[in-house]
């Protein structure tokens, strides 16, 4: 997708579901993604941080309630973050400053969660390699231990944008669950409409090896190293 043919971020408004998700298919080319997958398969291995259910890299440094030590963002890197800042995804001249990469093998998922204030309130993701859903509860405004109930879902296809704001950022909590495969269900999945492919009711996706692209801007950095113990 050329920067003449991206759409406004105001015609990939997600409708019908609480204030804001923003969904761009195709927001990069299958060659981009080549060359994505390819960059972040060649980094040294001490650049991966290794967790109990998947593994990550952080670019720009690494966030921290103290402050981010801010680092130089690779060139392959900083392309897409012009190209989603050129949409001003951030609004009020804010850039983005950091980009967290997670690989997700088939059956690995992330718990419900929401990213917290260590970032400005708006979270944008590439997805390269294979599509996912996205699973969203509302954030729950007590101490007593209850399961959340499923809100709704995205589908997240390979080389797609996400844009998360506002209300979906602050009172909801996102996932994606364990499992090697997802089946479409068109009622909870509200942006079925809006993707490059056309799916139907009951077919079953495959997931493969995803590389998810978070493109983010961490408003408290430091360029001195800091004491974080």
């Amino acid at each position: 997708m050329t920067e003449e043919q991206c759409p406004s971020l105001h015609d990939a408004v997600v409708s019908q579901i609480p204030d804001t998700a923003c969904y761009i298919p195709n927001f990069i080319t299958e060659e981009e993604e080549k060359q994505i997958v390819k960059c972040v398969n060649s980094v040294p291995l001490p650049k991966w941080t290794q967790l109990s259910h998947r593994r990550l890299q952080n670019w720009g440094g690494v966030p921290h309630p103290k402050g981010m030590i801010a680092e130089e963002i690779p060139s392959w890197l900083q392309k897409y973050m012009n190209k989603v800042t050129a949409l001003n995804t951030f609004e009020n001249g804010v850039s983005p400053n950091h980009v967290l990469i997670n690989e997700y093998l088939p059956s690995q998922g992330i718990m419900a969660h929401s990213d917290g204030p260590l970032f400005y309130p708006v979270v944008t993701t590439i997805s390269c390699g294979s599509h996912i859903f996205l699973d969203f509860y509302k954030r729950l405004d007590t101490i007593e231990q209850q399961q959340p109930k499923l809100e709704f879902s995205l589908l997240l296809e390979r080389r797609s944008l996400l844009v998360l704001q506002k209300d979906l950022y602050h009172n909801y909590l996102h996932s994606i669950a364990e499992r090697d495969s997802d089946s479409i269900a068109k009622s909870s999945i509200k942006n079925l409409h809006m993707c490059a492919q056309k799916f139907t009711e009951g077919e079953v996706l495959k997931r493969s090896t995803r590389l998810s692209l978070t493109i983010r801007h961490v408003p408290k950095t430091s360029k001195m190293k800091l004491k974080i113990f």
